[in-house]
């Protein structure tokens, strides 16, 4: 059931949502909420002012329930809207506000195992969120969006991000050699790692 509201058609649920049937709207707000969240948190907003946008987001989905043209392509509006509003967040505040530190150590998805080995991930955790910050903007906008859960399609990523989706995939290779050089440079990763080897995970992005 879980795998069909995540992965099955979008237009059943829309239809649904707009009927005035609440299961269907839970649906549709369980399967985008982690795009919605990577986006605004991609603009580098607080937690409050990125509530507000994933919020600000659905609202404006309510108000337009009934005129959506291409519900298989909702992913994609709802990505637009939300970059729409984190862009209006920035321009009132004038600024580009400083991810708290307890952000950008947030783990995504938090995976506990045994305490010793949590431990000893989540200090090598905070050494690679520390190489993360030092990379570009760009790159670091387009990670947090393919970190998102579950992973969005390349199509949503372009709207989220207002890029070629062409460019997703050799952007996305290229800022994860940064992120894997600064990593071992820094020691954060040891060079048998298999995150060091290509492996770390963002997300495969194409649906």
């Amino acid at each position: 059931m879980a795998d069909t509201v995540l992965d099955g058609p979008v237009a059943p649920l829309l239809a649904a949502a707009a009927a005035g049937d609440p299961s269907a709207w839970d649906a549709l707000v369980d399967r985008f909420s982690g795009l919605l969240w990577a986006t605004a948190r991609s603009h580098r907003l607080g937690h409050s002012d990125a509530s507000d946008v994933v919020q600000t987001t659905w609202l404006r989905l309510l108000e337009n329930l009934g005129r959506i043209q291409d519900p298989e392509r909702l992913g994609g509006w709802l990505a637009t809207v939300a970059r729409r509003e984190c862009l209006l967040v920035l321009r009132r505040g004038d600024r580009e506000p400083p991810v708290p530190a307890d952000e950008m150590l947030e783990r995504i998805p938090d995976q506990r195992g045994p305490l010793d080995l949590a431990l000893l991930e989540a200090e090598r955790d905070a050494a690679l969120w520390a190489c993360f910050d030092q990379l570009s903007d760009p790159c670091r906008r387009l990670l947090r969006v393919l970190m998102a859960d579950p992973p969005p399609a390349y199509a949503d990523v372009a709207d989220a991000l207002d890029m070629p989706i062409g460019s997703i995939g050799p952007t996305r290779a290229r800022c994860l050699g940064k992120l894997r050089t600064l990593a071992l440079q820094s020691g954060a990763l040891a060079p048998d790692d298999s995150a060091a080897n290509g492996t770390v995970a963002t997300g495969s992005g194409e649906a």
